[in-house]
């Protein structure tokens, strides 16, 4: 039997056969021996193989198309994969209540594009920001613009650009990501009225947010006139930090658009755009035609690479 992973519990995954029926799945022991570096093999979107013996088996995966993976937080020679299959994701992103640095939205979009997975930049709270913080986040809305990502400013609470957000999904597996507190919770509520998922509160104490959602699990959209869903929404837990995985240091300068972009006129086939003559994008990023920000990511990436570690900070 195939079918479709729609939940994973951490022990325990919901299949969605192709003949309709939702069952309970495992995955067979050997089958995590199998030389995959992930704490967990098997991923919500993926296409499986399942075997009926004395419960039902997880035995198979289907070649992936793409996946956003990360470095595990806690197991540095392993990685976590969010989702499978996707087709793009919404990056949930708040410039307060809590901030969302421009480091983690980089290490996303760079882990993004390695896996050729298309990525929106949802700003969030727009209801709760100061004449100020409405200001910061035009400009950097602008910045991602220049470079090449959808950027749509939204308000979970008000309802405020969600229109654009469903004309965005239908028909398309969509992956919703970003720290914890930044409103994905709220932001489902109002795109999938019924879902009701729990939300909580910002700590005051460090404006950072609780966690809410302990597992990941595709939610359909309203089903079309067959029946069929038309489309599918990905819900992941919150996380705080963004380590890249398996991404090399002669590759990462594909990965930053502008940054590659301006590469083509350096001096040097293997430049590192760190200190060498002639670079083209140390004479871009001086002449503000790459901004300071997205250069210090690609030097904080380099920098991972060079010290083997996982920088938990970000």
């Amino acid at each position: 039997m195939k079918g479709l992973v729609i939940k994973n519990t951490g022990s325990w995954y919901t299949v969605l056969l192709d003949d309709g029926q939702l069952i309970p799945c495992k995955v067979k022991g050997n089958f995590r021996l199998k030389g995959i570096r992930s704490t967990n093999p098997v991923a919500v979107g993926d296409r499986v193989e399942v075997r009926n013996e004395d419960s039902s088996w997880i035995t198979g995966i289907e070649d992936r198309r793409n996946y956003i993976i990360r470095k595990s937080s806690n197991l540095s020679k392993q990685s976590h994969i969010l989702a499978a299959n996707v087709d793009q994701v919404f990056l949930i992103i708040t410039v307060n209540y809590p901030e969302t640095s421009t480091v983690f939205i980089d290490r996303f979009l760079a882990s993004a594009e390695a896996y050729r997975v298309p990525v929106v930049l949802v700003f969030n709270k727009r209801d709760l920001l100061s004449e100020e913080e409405l200001h910061y986040q035009d400009m950097m809305m602008q910045l991602y613009d220049t470079v090449g990502y959808h950027c749509v400013s939204v308000s979970a609470t008000t309802g405020y650009g969600v229109d654009e957000l469903h004309r965005l999904m239908q028909d398309k597996i969509t992956l919703l990501s970003g720290h914890s507190g930044v409103g994905k919770s709220t932001l489902i509520n109002r795109l999938l009225p019924g879902v009701e998922l729990r939300t909580a509160e910002i700590s005051d104490a460090h404006n950072t947010g609780m966690h809410t959602t302990t597992f990941s699990e595709m939610l359909p959209l309203n089903t079309d006139a067959s029946g069929l869903s038309a489309g599918w929404l990905i819900d992941t837990p919150g996380i705080k930090g963004f380590g890249t995985f398996d991404i090399e240091p002669e590759e990462l300068t594909s990965y930053f658009k502008e940054i590659f972009h301006f590469s083509k006129d350096c001096r040097f086939s293997n430049c590192t755009h760190t200190h060498e003559p002639g670079c083209a994008v140390l004479k871009a990023v001086e002449d503000h035609y790459i901004a300071a920000s997205r250069y210090q990511s690609y030097l904080s990436m380099l920098q991972d690479k060079e010290e083997n570690k996982y920088r938990e900070a970000y």
